[in-house]
């Protein structure tokens, strides 16, 4: 069995009389320790899998297994333990809290959860061992996404989820974001999926899943990923 499946799945929204098929039979798989990419362009459902992927949205019809275990069709409080304990969150914009330092932002994640990471060792690990004590206001946008990323590795999550991480940067930080989260991947063998509409991020991925009109319109893995530093968009 796969680390993550997703099979058949449908997710339907009504708008007045009007069905929308944002999700229509999907299906695919990620295997434990895997850097995989999303991608597609706007409106082709990628948003949509992560939000049922990472417990935030419920699936219509069809079934989500993470580590052998059925998402879909969890309670609300279910879903809210599952969002809590097994899965970590890396969005385009960092959402950290301002009047917070990045050690005590890391914090905030690690008093949730079963088995978290100690805070400052994550922050080590992305880099910013000696910008603990600074607020948001004090860093870059590429150190909050570090900042953000730690976070959500502090969970020590089953699954870490990332919305277009690089949406907000300039592009050689975007490509130092990239390469953290490349090398988390391959040192901590956490999964790692990234959902973007930069078809160049195809080229760093284990694991590539191309989304088109609701559906995985192609799947495929890389044998040879490149390095994220060397990929151009």
């Amino acid at each position: 069995m796969a680390f993550v499946e997703f099979i058949d799945v449908t997710k339907t929204y009504h708008s007045g009389s009007v069905e929308v098929h944002a999700v229509n039979g999907m299906t695919f798989s990620m295997e434990r320790g895997e850097l995989v990419v999303i991608v597609g362009p706007s409106g082709a459902g990628k948003t949509t899998v992560l939000n049922m992927l990472g417990g935030m949205d419920s699936a219509t019809s069809g079934t989500i297994l993470l580590d052998g275990r059925k998402i879909s069709g969890l309670s609300e409080r279910e879903l809210t333990l599952y969002r809590r304990h097994d899965i970590g969150f890396v969005f385009q914009f960092y959402n950290l809290v301002q009047n917070l330092t990045a050690l005590e932002n890391v914090e905030l994640a690690s008093q949730i959860c079963r088995d978290p990471l100690p805070a400052d060792q994550v922050l080590e690990q992305v880099g910013l061992a000696d910008r603990m004590d600074n607020f948001p206001a004090q860093l870059s946008g590429g150190e909050q996404q570090r900042v953000a990323i730690a976070r959500a590795l502090a969970k020590n999550p089953k699954l870490l989820l990332c919305d277009e991480p690089t949406g907000a940067l300039d592009y050689q930080t975007g490509k130092q974001i990239l390469k953290l989260l490349q090398d988390t991947c391959r040192t901590t063998g956490h999964t790692v999926a990234i959902v973007t509409h930069n078809s160049a991020f195809t080229q760093i991925a284990d694991r590539v899943i191309e989304v088109r009109e609701g559906r995985a319109a192609r799947e495929q893995t890389n044998e040879h990923p490149a390095d994220a530093l060397v990929v151009e968009w």
